[in-house]
This record gives structure tokens, sequence and C-alpha cells, in this order.
């Protein structure tokens, strides 16, 4: 089982946290890190027009800020559509620290399933997207990524009600469930908060989302 992990952040954002992420990954799968700074924007154009159409100095809240988080986006979905001869493949955030090593058996037993296209966490809200497995033999997973790009590159999130990936995330995901059915695998408890650190995940590595950024530590942490 071949498995590639990603990621992305640019220069600043390394100095500030990124560099736990790099530090600390222990996991023994390919690591692509997509770097605004360092040549992200030149292998994927759409992405570079995406931000030059919508980017604002202010943006009213994070659920309007549709350019902080498509990169993520753009950079889970190149690598969906350009990656051959792998399994599985992991986006993970990089505000993330990795405490324990994990191997393709802890893969198979916790994330992957071969019925299902995407493991996720859900919550009542939207889901946390800061970790997604995909099963790249899905037959839908490239639908999926095509399907997700193009609510950006049409500029289609701004028709609805949020803008951030996790929104736009449920709203693809849901789609393919509804009209093709497609299952999924969730791995979350249901509830808000920090649900990755209630789940399985918890127990590997530890996401420092919002000012937990700070410390580089959650103080939900089990870790």
């Amino acid at each position: 089982m071949k498995i590639k992990v990603v990621s992305t952040w640019n220069n600043k954002l390394f100095k500030e946290y990124a560099h736990r992420f790099q530090s600390t990954y222990n996991w023994p799968f390919e690591l692509e890190i997509y770097n605004e700074d360092e040549g992200m924007y030149n292998e994927i154009p759409t992405l570079k027009k995406f931000v030059d159409r919508n980017k604002v100095d202010i943006p009213l809240n994070f659920q309007k800020d549709a350019v902080r988080f498509s990169y993520k986006v753009y950079a889970y979905t190149q690598a969906i559509l350009t990656t051959r001869d792998c399994d599985g493949l992991i986006f993970i955030d990089a505000d993330s620290v990795f405490y324990k090593k994990i191997d393709e058996a802890w893969v198979k037993k916790h994330l992957h399933r071969e019925d299902c296209m995407v493991t996720y966490l859900e919550r009542p809200t939207y889901s946390e997207c800061g970790f997604l497995y995909f099963n790249m033999k899905h037959d839908f997973i490239k639908q999926f990524a095509i399907d997700m790009r193009k609510m950006y590159d049409d500029n289609l999130l701004f028709k609805e009600d949020e803008q951030h990936d996790s929104f736009i995330f449920d709203i693809v995901r849901t789609r393919l469930e509804e009209n093709y059915g497609v299952e999924n695998y969730d791995i979350g408890d249901g509830r808000v908060g920090h649900v990755q650190s209630r789940s399985i995940l918890g127990k590997v590595y530890d996401h420092t989302k919002g000012a937990r950024k700070k410390t580089g530590k959650s103080k939900e942490s089990r870790l």
C-alpha cells in the first residue's frame, strides 16, 4: 500500500508554526509540500488567478475568507489529480505537530475503507478538514477533486452561505453522496470543538489549530 502526505504553507507561516510540522514529521510516507512562495503558483496557475480575483485586505470573518483557505484545496486537489500509483493520500494542516509514528497497517485499520472515498471528521456545523484521507483507488475520487476545484475556478463558492474550505468540502461531498451513492467514512464523534483531538488521530499527532499555534500545543492534546 503506497501512501502520500500533502500539506501547504508559505515562508511566513513556516517561521510562525509550520517549522514544527517539518521538524517533527516522522511518518514513513512521502511528504509533498506546496509553498506559495516557492513554485505553488507556477504549478497551479488557476490558484493565482483565484487569489488575484478575490483577495481583500480585511475579510469580514473566517467564514467569508475564501482566499485564506483556498491554498489547501488547490494543494490536495492538485495532488489527487496528478499523483500516480498511490493508494491513499493524506492532507494535513501545517499547524500539526507529530508525536507517534504510524505505518501502512495503522492506516488500513483506522483510515482506509475500500468502499469509501474520503475519511474525514464530521461536526454539527461543518467538517474538520485539517485532516483528510483520500482513497486514491475510488471510482469518484478524481470527480471529487474536479468538483472541488470548479467551486473555486468558477467562483461558485460565493453562491454558498460560507466560503471556507470545510463548508465547501461538505457541499461537494454531500452532492456526491446524494447523487451517486458515494460512501465516506466519518471518524469524528459528531460533537463541536476540537474533534480531531478526541479521535483516533489525537493519539498520534496534535493539530494546534487557532490560538494553539502560539504555544505549539493543544490544551486538549492527549500526547
